[in-house]
């Protein structure tokens, strides 16, 4: 019995051996494809979470017997969660949304911006520039390093003050951020 070259064992197991290599070919071109398609994927805070970091902040300015301003920013600087005590002073929503924006932009706590910008520092001109503010208070929220966002606190007597509830805000959520 005669086979044509297309029945052949041989033949089949050729053409399946070939079939694999391509295929395996294929996924490792698109899988690269992938990789360099000009895009990346970010992790990003929920708003839920954001709340939970100013209301930790806000418990904690409270306890410490302050009335302040809270605010928590995404990683582009834009404003998730906004509070307010009923007592704080109406600068403070400014103040805490441009500490919670600074801190995302530099990736910096504003106090450590506050020192890098000293009169006679090479960045001290960024003092004069809007929305920055250097002034403690202001922290980054990161975690497994990546940069989630910023909070920033305003009416505590001082940025140390200010700092001790903002980092008490980071604390209320560092577990929903591991990852």
């Amino acid at each position: 019995m005669r086979h044509s070259d297309s029945e052949q064992p041989g033949a089949t197991v050729f053409s399946s051996l070939c079939a694999l290599v391509l295929a395996t070919g294929l996924l490792g071109a698109f899988k690269a494809q992938a990789q360099d398609s000009g895009t990346y994927a970010v992790k990003l805070m929920t708003p839920e979470t954001a709340l939970v970091a100013a209301q930790a902040a806000q418990r904690q300015c409270r306890n410490n017997g302050h009335q302040v301003a809270v605010a928590v920013v995404d990683r582009s600087g834009v404003v998730q969660v906004l509070l307010r005590d009923r007592f704080a002073g109406a600068h403070t929503v400014e103040v805490a949304t441009r500490k919670a924006w600074t801190a995302a932009s530099f990736r910096i706590s504003t106090a450590e911006l506050a020192e890098q910008t000293q009169a006679g520092r090479p960045m001290s001109g960024l003092r004069s520039a809007a929305p920055i503010l250097a002034i403690g208070g202001g922290m980054v929220i990161e975690a497994g390093g990546a940069t989630f966002g910023a909070i920033g606190v305003s009416g505590a007597p001082g940025g140390d003050a200010d700092d001790a509830c903002a980092q008490a805000g980071i604390k209320a959520i560092a577990d929903a951020i591991e990852f």
